[in-house]
C-alpha cells in the first residue's frame, strides 16, 4: 500500500468510500466551483466532481500534518498500449499510434490543489508517491491530460508556441486529433518565436515537471468547455527521465 510521509505531508491512496468522496469534494472546490459560471448543483445533489473513472482508478490523497486534503489525483494502470482505449484520455485525443506501447503504463488524472494552496513541496511530495507507484509496478510510460484554464488560448500563446518547438511527442507516438474542438497549435504557431520567460509564467506546474523530466504532448489542444480548460495529451517514458532528476524523485520517494 502506497504511503509516503515528506515533512509536513503525507501521500496515501484512498481507503474508503469516504476517502474518495474527499477526493471528489476538492476536486469540485479546484474545477468548478473557482469558475465564474460555475453551475449549481441539485438542490438535494452533493458538490462534487466524479464520474465513471473513479470507480476504475486508484485515488491517492495528499494531506497536511493536520490531516486536511491538500491535493489529490487518480491512477488507472494499463497492462500496455493494447488498454489505451480504457483511458480517460482516449476520450479526447484518437491514440492509435500507442496502441502498440509494449510496456505498463499508467494514467495520472485529476491531479488539483485546495483552492488557496500554493506549497511547492504538495508537488514534490505528490511526484515521490508517483515515482514509488511507478518503481513498485514497473511502469514504463505515464500519461494524461494537461490543463490550462480557461478555453481560450490567446493568454497562453507563448507556451503553446514552446510545445510546438520543444516537446512535441515522437511521430512514432503523436496523438491524432479526436475532439470536435481543438486549438492546433503545431499549425497556427509554426511561425511564431516563444518568449521563454512569458511561456514559463503560463506553463502549468504539473505540465512544468513533466516538461523538465523530458516529458512530451500532443501538437494540438482540446477545447473542454464543460472543465473551462484548453488541455494537452502528456506522455512521459519514464526511461527517458534525466538521471539526475530520477535520483532526486527517488530520494524524495525513499
Amino acid at each position: 500500500m502506497l504511503s509516503l510521509l515528506k515533512g509536513r505531508y503525507r501521500a496515501r491512496i484512498a481507503e474508503t468510500p469516504g476517502d474518495i468522496r474527499a477526493a471528489q469534494r476538492l476536486r469540485w472546490l479546484a474545477f468548478v466551483a473557482q469558475r465564474r459560471d460555475a453551475p449549481l448543483p441539485p438542490d438535494d445533489g452533493p458538490e462534487i466532481d466524479a464520474d465513471a473513472f473513479d470507480a476504475i482508478c486508484r485515488h491517492v490523497l495528499i494531506e497536511d500534518a493536520r490531516g486536511t486534503l491538500v491535493a489529490c489525483f487518480r491512477l488507472l494502470p494499463l497492462a500496455g498500449g493494447r488498454e489505451i482505449g480504457r483511458s480517460y484520455s482516449a476520450q479526447y485525443y484518437e491514440l492509435g499510434a500507442l496502441a502498440d506501447y509494449p510496456g505498463r503504463m499508467v494514467e495520472m488524472g485529476r491531479f488539483c490543489l485546495r483552492p488557496g494552496v500554493h506549497d511547492p513541496d504538495i508537488l514534490r511530495v505528490a511526484w515521490g508517491a508517483m515515482t514509488r507507484f511507478v518503481d513498485a509496478e514497473k511502469v514504463e510510460m505515464l500519461f494524461g491530460c494537461s490543463s490550462f484554464m480557461g478555453t481560450e488560448p490567446e493568454t497562453y500563446l507563448d507556451a503553446f508556441a514552446m510545445l510546438r518547438e520543444r516537446h512535441l511527442a515522437p511521430k512514432r507516438w503523436l496523438p491524432r486529433v479526436k475532439a470536435p474542438h481543438v486549438f492546433r497549435f503545431a499549425r497556427k504557431l509554426r511561425d511564431r518565436k516563444p518568449d521563454a520567460k512569458r511561456a514559463m509564467i503560463h506553463m502549468p506546474p504539473l505540465l512544468r515537471s513533466y516538461l523538465l523530466m523530458g516529458g512530451w504532448v500532443s501538437d494540438h489542444a482540446v477545447v473542454d468547455r464543460q472543465l473551462d480548460t484548453l488541455h494537452v495529451f502528456t506522455g512521459l517514458e519514464i526511461a527517458a527521465i534525466p538521471p539526475a532528476r530520477a535520483r532526486a524523485l527517488r530520494e524524495v520517494a525513499g
